[in-house]
């Protein structure tokens, strides 16, 4: 090719690649959005994003673009709260505005809008409704759930004392234990430790939650127009998220061979007995699809945030040996040698309460919350957010800000004590989110 047309040829592609991005950067300029940095066609912000650092990137974005921003995911604006005074304006002043269910395009798929933590309009109301009150007065005055945590806690020591001192590999029974807590309220019995097919289940769920906060992960919830279809460990999610349905398909079914109504054993049963109740009404949302996702949604909800937050907890105690001796000291004075702990003994025992929240604010396993979406054309500090944009509060920057928490950076107790030694609660702890989207199953 002559020199002379190739320097043409490239010259009008730079003129024209001009044109476009003048273009697009006027036609986002146009929308009364929160300020934000200038999205590139196609995939928007991903260049403002460094791999693998997700939340230190919107953190920083934060300092240059203030409390409130907006972000490109692909062509799509994502609002960005940062600070607690922020997120509880949107979420607790504005509920009504910001109550919808973001999207999540690596899960949404599978989901696709059921369950009650990524539903919206009734089928949320109707599924939360339910929740809330079966897990409250779980079985019909059977077991609660304090009796399953403190039976898993008593077979948690046998196994841990098994070990006679070898070394083993302490995570995993964690995870067992937390579980199998779900495990007694969803399925009506726990596991025991070595068994596969529970070990299989777990095994699936760590890695499903790998694979969703992997790099690939995150870029196909930014960009999923690409990411669908790109190959990658991402393409993985959906057949895992089958496996988890399969079980507890399988479980629903023994469920059913052995159900009678007028003897609940766990929340599959009180399913059962709604969707029984409401048959006949057209608008019930109490069907087999909401009763498969809903209880893998509570597995999802339960297991890896409480079993991550007790190794946060046991790792910091490893470190800071002086507040593991404080806590002993309040456990042995308050509770002694001869009882099971129960719920009356926290009123008591504020410096262990104090811990407890701390190592929840400080391992703060959920970072960037799950999306909350607006319900209609939104009016928020003088912007004007379109019906259906995605909106993240970040929980990191509420737990670490400076205005709540006075060394946000660092382990402190203190944190939630008073000048005498008492618990005080603080506004801006809210690793389980805030307003009406919190976390059913939430501590504090």
């Amino acid at each position: 090719m002559d020199t002379t047309v190739l320097a043409t040829l490239i010259l009008v592609l730079l003129i024209s690649l001009m044109f476009f991005y003048s273009t697009w950067e006027k036609m986002y300029r146009r929308r009364n959005l929160p300020p934000g940095p200038t999205p590139l066609p196609i995939i928007g912000n991903l260049l403002h994003i460094k791999r693998g650092e997700l939340v230190k990137s919107l953190n920083q974005l934060r300092e240059k673009y203030g409390s409130v921003y907006t972000l490109y995911f692909g062509s799509r604006p994502v609002v960005i709260l940062t600070g607690y005074q922020m997120i509880k304006e949107a979420l607790i002043d504005q509920a009504d505005d910001f109550n919808n269910r973001g999207r999540m395009p690596t899960i949404d798929r599978f989901f696709q809008a059921h369950g009650m933590i990524l539903s919206n309009g009734e089928r949320w109301k109707q599924l939360r409704r339910f929740t809330l009150t079966t897990l409250r007065n779980f079985g019909m005055g059977k077991r609660s759930i304090e009796e399953r945590i403190q039976e898993e806690a008593r077979f948690l020591v046998e196994e841990l004392k098994s070990y006679n001192s070898k070394h083993r590999q302490g995570t995993n029974i964690l995870v067992q234990a937390v579980s199998n807590v779900i495990c007694s309220v969803v399925f009506g019995n726990r596991f025991e430790y070595k068994n596969l097919n529970f070990l299989k289940l777990l095994n699936v769920f760590n890695e499903t939650f790998q694979l969703m906060s992997s790099t690939a992960g995150q870029f196909h919830d930014m960009i999923p127009e690409i990411m669908d279809h790109v190959p990658g460990p991402h393409q993985k999610i959906d057949k895992l998220l089958e496996e988890l349905s399969a079980f507890v398909s399988e479980r629903v079914k023994m469920n059913r061979e052995t159900f009678d109504p007028s003897n609940p054993r766990d929340f599959i049963d009180c399913f059962l007995i709604k969707m029984e109740q409401e048959k006949k009404l057209p608008n019930s949302e109490f069907h087999d699809k909401n009763l498969l996702i809903s209880v893998i949604q509570l597995f999802f909800a339960g297991t890896e945030t409480v079993s991550s937050t007790l190794r946060h907890g046991l790792l910091i105690l490893l470190k800071h040996h002086e507040i593991a001796e404080k806590i002993q000291e309040e456990i042995d004075r308050v509770i002694g040698d001869n009882r099971a702990p129960n719920i009356e003994d926290r009123s008591k025992m504020p410096y262990t309460d104090a811990v407890i929240h701390e190592i929840q604010r400080f391992s703060d396993v959920l970072p960037l919350n799950v999306p909350h979406a607006t319900v209609n054309d939104t009016k928020f500090h003088g912007y004007t957010i379109p019906k259906g944009t995605d909106v993240y509060p970040l929980l990191y920057c509420a737990l670490r800000d400076p205005e709540y928490f006075a060394t946000p950076n660092k382990f402190n107790p203190n944190h939630f004590l008073d000048k005498n030694g008492g618990f005080k609660k603080e506004d801006a702890f809210i690793p389980f989110s805030t307003g009406k989207r919190v976390v059913p199953g939430r501590f504090g």
